[in-house]
């Protein structure tokens, strides 16, 4: 199994073959637009922008699970992204990652790489540790998405090979998607 034996849906609710992008490096990652994290759209799409031509693909998934920070319907968030940020890069339907309604694309993901940490150096980091360890103190032994913009590097034939939290430096991302290209 890979990332291409899955379909989603397209913002205006087309179903959308992942094996459409079979040989690509892509990154999927789950956003939300009004998140401290929501600035991430900048570098993603300098990222996009420079390695777009050379294989690369970013598929955003906007995601309302963590503290409703991504309301509005599609077409709202695609336009805030395109407006604000300049987005080019893919947007799907808002989506769940996490719980029953989880669409299979994300179990899967969790699946193959679990939660491992937010990043050290990160100045939120300490803030999400006691934010979710007040919740679940077993918070670090679960795959599940912790948060607005966690990412996953899938190589050129679908696996899964690593994943970012949204507290991982964007050059230790774009160094990894560039190993790959």
């Amino acid at each position: 199994m890979s990332v291409y034996d899955f379909t989603v849906k397209e913002m205006n609710g087309t179903e959308k073959h992942l094996s459409d992008y079979a040989g690509k490096v892509l990154l999927i990652v789950n956003s939300a637009t009004i998140c401290g994290f929501t600035p991430q759209y900048t570098d993603l799409q300098a990222m996009y922008d420079e390695y777009k031509g050379k294989g690369f693909e970013i598929l955003d998934f906007p995601c309302n699970q963590f503290g409703n920070q991504a309301p509005g319907e599609n077409d709202e968030i695609h336009s805030f992204c395109t407006g604000r940020f300049g987005v080019t890069f893919p947007q799907f339907a808002k989506i769940d990652v996490n719980g029953e309604n989880a669409i299979p694309l994300y179990r899967y993901l969790v699946n193959e790489k679990g939660f491992e940490g937010f990043d050290p150096g990160h100045a939120l980091t300490s803030r999400l540790e006691q934010k979710f360890e007040a919740v679940n103190p077993n918070y670090k032994k679960e795959p599940d998405i912790k948060w607005n913009f966690t990412k996953f590097l899938v190589d050129r034939q679908g696996n899964v090979v690593r994943r970012f939290e949204p507290t991982a430096d964007r050059k230790a991302v774009e160094e990894s998607v560039k190993n790959l290209l």
